[in-house]
C-alpha cells in the first residue's frame, strides 16, 4: 500500500470510530436526532396541550342486565359506553384530506392506526369479568373524537335485602380514567336521552324503575399527584317482582297459621286432636323455612320474609302451649279458667300476629 492511501485509510477509520462515539453517548445528551415527524408522533401521546384540565363527556347506553346476584352482591350489564373530548392536534382540512371525519373502525385500527392519546376507561368495581367486543373512534376536522365501545361487565355494588321480597335497589356501575388524577382529566356525564330503551330491557324477577348517571371524585393513589380521579356513575334503579314469594310462600302460610287457631274453638276433650292440628302447623312453618333459606341468598342480618316466617313459627308453638295449659286446667277441674283462656286466645292470637307482622313491617321500611 502506498503511503498516501494508508493515510488516507487511517483518518477514514478515525473519523468513523469519532462519529460512532458521538452518537452513542452513555448519558444520553448526544444521539441520534429524532425527525420533525418523529417529534409530532410522540407529541399526540401525551394530553392536550392548553385547557387542562381534559374535559370528557361520557354516556353510557344500557343493553341488558343479565342477572343479579343478592349473595356476591353483583350484577351482569352489557351496553354502549361513548367518551367524547376536544383534541385541536386531531384536526385537519376536509378539503385536503379529502373526508368530513376519520374513522379507526376495530381493535387493529384502534391500537394500530390511531395516532392520538385517548382516556383508557375501566371499570372501577369490576368483579372477574370486563369484555370489549367492538370499538370505534371517530374524529371530526375541528378535533373533536369520539369513542364508542362495547362493554359486557360483571360489577360489585351494595345490596339491602332486609325490605325482601319488597325491597328496592340501586345498582352501580363505576367508571374512572385510568392512571389520571382531577388536575389532567375531568369526566362529565351526557345528559340522558328523553327517549331511552328502558322499557325495552327485561331483568328476571325485577323491574327496572329508572336510569340515571353522574360524576364524582374517587380516591386513587395510582391516579397521579394529586390521588384524586373522576368517575363516571351509571345508576340503575329495580325493583323485586314480590308476587312469586307471596303467592309461593306467604298467602299459604298464613292461611296455615290461621287453621292452626281453629284449636281454640275445638272440644277439649280431644286434648291428642288438638296437638295433632298445633304439630302439622309447625312442620308446615319449618317446611317453609327449608324453601326459603334455598332461595334467599345467606346473609346474615333478618329479612322481613325471615321475620314473617319467624312469627308465624312462633305463633303455632304458642298453640301448643296454650294446648296444654287447657289441659291442665281440665285435669284439675278448673274448666271455666281453660274456657277463658280458649276465649281470650280467639281474639289475642290473631291481634298479636297481626301486630308483630305491622310492627316488624315498620321498622324495616322506615329504619333502614
Amino acid at each position: 500500500m502506498k503511503p498516501g492511501n494508508a493515510v488516507f485509510a487511517i483518518l477514514f477509520i478515525a473519523v468513523l470510530c469519532h462519529a460512532s462515539i458521538l452518537f452513542a453517548q452513555p448519558d444520553g445528551q448526544q444521539g441520534v436526532a429524532l425527525s420533525p415527524a418523529a417529534i409530532t408522533q410522540a407529541s399526540l401521546l401525551t394530553l392536550p396541550e392548553g385547557g387542562r384540565p381534559t374535559k370528557v363527556r361520557a354516556a353510557f347506553h344500557l343493553r341488558s342486565i343479565n342477572w343479579i346476584d343478592g349473595e356476591t352482591e353483583t350484577f351482569e350489564f352489557t351496553g354502549v359506553l361513548t367518551l367524547t373530548w376536544q383534541d385541536p392536534r386531531q384536526a385537519f382540512d376536509p378539503a385536503i384530506e379529502g373526508i368530513a371525519e376519520k374513522f379507526y373502525q376495530g381493535e387493529y385500527q384502534f391500537n394500530e392506526l390511531s395516532p392520538a392519546w385517548y382516556p383508557q376507561v375501566v371499570l372501577a368495581n369490576e368483579v372477574g369479568l370486563y369484555e370489549k367486543s367492538g370499538v370505534l373512534l371517530r374524529v371530526k376536522s375541528d378535533g373533536t373524537s369520539t369513542l364508542v365501545e362495547t362493554v359486557n361487565a360483571v360489577a360489585k355494588t351494595r345490596l339491602n335485602l332486609r325490605r325482601y321480597p319488597y325491597d328496592e335497589q340501586r345498582l352501580e356501575a363505576v367508571f374512572e380514567v385510568l392512571g389520571v388524577d382531577t388536575g389532567e382529566v375531568v369526566l362529565e356525564a351526557e345528559p340522558m336521552p328523553e327517549r331511552s330503551n328502558e322499557h325495552e330491557i327485561r331483568i328476571p324477577e325485577w323491574t327496572l324503575s329508572g336510569i340515571g348517571a353522574s360524576v364524582r371524585n374517587f380516591v386513587a393513589p395510582y391516579a397521579g399527584s394529586r390521588g384524586v380521579t373522576s368517575v363516571f356513575v351509571l345508576t340503575v334503579d329495580v325493583q323485586r317482582q314480590s308476587l312469586f314469594m307471596l303467592r309461593l310462600v306467604v298467602l299459604p302460610l298464613i292461611l296455615v297459621v290461621m287453621l292452626s287457631w281453629s284449636v281454640f274453638w275445638m272440644d277439649r276433650s280431644s286434648l291428642g286432636e288438638r296437638m295433632d292440628v298445633a304439630f302439622v302447623g309447625i312442620l308446615t312453618a319449618v317446611a317453609y323455612q327449608v324453601l326459603v333459606s334455598e332461595i334467599l341468598p345467606q346473609i346474615s342480618y333478618i329479612t322481613l320474609i325471615h321475620a314473617f316466617l319467624s312469627f308465624s313459627f312462633l305463633l303455632m308453638c304458642l298453640t301448643v302451649v296454650v294446648n296444654l295449659v287447657v289441659g291442665v286446667c281440665d285435669r284439675n277441674g278448673n274448666v271455666a279458667l281453660g274456657d277463658r283462656i280458649d276465649r281470650f286466645c280467639r281474639w289475642g292470637f290473631p291481634s298479636l300476629y297481626v301486630v308483630l307482622l305491622a310492627s316488624t313491617a315498620v321498622i324495616m321500611f322506615f329504619y333502614y
